[in-house]
C-alpha cells in the first residue's frame, strides 16, 4: 500500500487529490489529458503524489463496509473517523491534506496484517507515448489515448484495459499470472512480450514478439470465446489467429518508435492510425479511402504525413475550421 509524503507541498498535495478524483469518476477528455500530461512532467513529485491519492482512494473504496462497521475505534483515533462517512468524498477528495491522512491511517488499521493490493491508473493524451515500470517489475508502453487500470496482489496481477494499445514485458512469476482485461475479451501469461489494442474499430488485436500467450476474446453473444493459444510471431486480429513475417511483426509494433509503416496499406487505415495517435477526425472520401499507402512516417509529425500522401498520391487535404480532416482525390493537374 503506498504511503503519503511525510510533509507534501500543499499545492501538489491538492492538485493530486483533484486529479485522483477525476481520474476515478470519470473518463478525461483529451484537453484534460493532454493537462494531467503537463503537470506530471512539470515536477517529479507530482506523479508519486497521484499515484499515492489513487491508490488511498481504491483502497478505502474496497474497505468501505468495515468502516461503515465500525462504531468504537482503536484508542487514539477520533470518534469522528471511526464513524460510517457519506460515499461522495471517495469519489471528490477535495478535503485538506491533514484529514486524508488521517483517513488513510484508519485504512492502515484495517489493512495491518492483511496483504497488500497495490492499484495504479495510467492514462496518456493524445499525441503522446508514456513507458513506465509497474511494482512488480513488468514494463509498459503506453501508445497514446490510452487508459488501463492496475491491480497487483499476492496471487495475480492484473490489468484493466478501458482502450488504447500497450505494450507489455511481463516479469516472469509463475506464482502469479498476469491478465489484461479489455471489453472485448482478455489476455493471460506469466511472464511474455505481448501487445494489445482495442477500440472501436478494432475489438481485441493481440501480437506476441516472446514466449506465448492465451488469448480468450469475447463472443457474439458477449460470453467468453474458447481460449487461443499464441506463440512468438502470432498476431490475433478479428478472432483469426495469422504468423506474421519479421517485416510484418516489425510494422504491427512500429509505433513504439512513434513509427507508422505501411505497406500497400489502404489509406483509411493509415488514416484512422493517425486519427488515433492526434485525437482528431481525420477521414477520407470513398473514391480515396482505398488508395494504397506505402513508407513509413513519423506519427508525431501530422503535418509532414499529410504532405507527404499529397506527394505520393492523388490526394488533397482540406484542414476544416472546427479541426478535423478531410482527404479527397484530386483531379489531374492542367498542363
Amino acid at each position: 500500500m503506498k504511503t503519503f509524503p511525510a510533509h507534501p507541498d500543499p499545492d501538489t498535495d491538492e492538485q493530486a487529490a483533484l486529479w485522483a478524483a477525476r481520474l476515478d469518476g470519470s473518463v478525461l477528455s483529451a484537453a484534460d489529458r493532454t493537462a494531467l500530461d503537463t503537470w506530471l512532467a512539470a515536477d517529479a513529485s507530482h506523479r508519486p503524489a497521484l499515484s499515492a491519492y489513487c491508490q488511498f482512494s481504491a483502497d478505502l473504496e474496497q474497505q468501505l463496509p468495515l468502516l461503515e462497521g465500525i462504531k468504537d475505534g482503536p484508542a487514539g483515533i477520533p470518534p469522528a473517523l471511526t464513524t460510517a462517512q457519506p460515499r461522495p468524498w471517495l469519489r471528490w477528495p477535495l478535503m485538506a491534506g491533514a484529514a486524508l491522512s488521517a483517513a488513510a491511517a484508519v485504512a492502515l488499521v484495517i489493512w495491518l496484517g492483511r496483504p497488500a493490493t497495490q492499484f495504479e491508473h495510467l492514462a496518456t493524451p493524445a499525441a503522446h507515448r508514456s513507458t513506465l515500470t509497474l511494482a512488480d517489475g513488468t514494463r509498459v508502453e503506453l501508445n497514446a489515448q490510452t487508459s488501463l487500470a492496475v491491480e497487483l496482489d499476492g496471487r495475480e496481477r492484473r490489468v484493466r484495459l478501458a482502450a488504447g494499445e500497450a505494450f507489455f514485458t511481463v516479469r516472469k512469476d509463475a506464482t502469479r499470472p498476469f491478465t489484461v482485461e479489455t471489453p472485448a475479451g482478455s489476455v493471460r501469461v506469466t511472464g511474455t512480450q505481448f501487445n494489445v489494442r482495442t477500440d472501436a474499430a478494432v475489438p481485441l488485436e493481440v501480437t506476441v514478439l516472446e514466449g506465448s500467450v492465451q488469448a480468450r476474446p469475447t463472443g457474439a453473444n458477449g460470453a467468453a470465446a474458447a481460449p487461443l493459444a499464441l506463440a512468438a510471431g502470432d498476431q490475433l486480429a478479428a478472432g483469426t489467429v495469422t504468423h506474421l513475417s519479421v517485416d510484418a511483426l516489425n510494422r504491427a509494433l512500429a509505433w513504439r518508435a512513434g513509427q507508422c509503416i505501411s505497406v500497400d496499406m489502404p489509406l483509411r487505415e493509415a488514416l484512422a492510425r493517425f486519427a488515433r495517435y492526434h485525437g482528431r477526425g481525420i477521414t477520407a472520401t470513398p473514391d480515396a479511402a482505398d488508395l494504397l499507402l506505402g513508407g513509413s512516417y513519423s506519427l508525431d509529425d501530422l503535418d509532414g504525413f499529410f504532405s507527404s500522401i499529397e506527394e505520393v498520391l492523388e490526394v488533397k487535404v482540406t484542414r476544416n475550421l472546427n479541426g478535423t480532416v478531410l482527404v479527397s482525390r484530386r483531379g489531374p493537374v492542367s498542363p
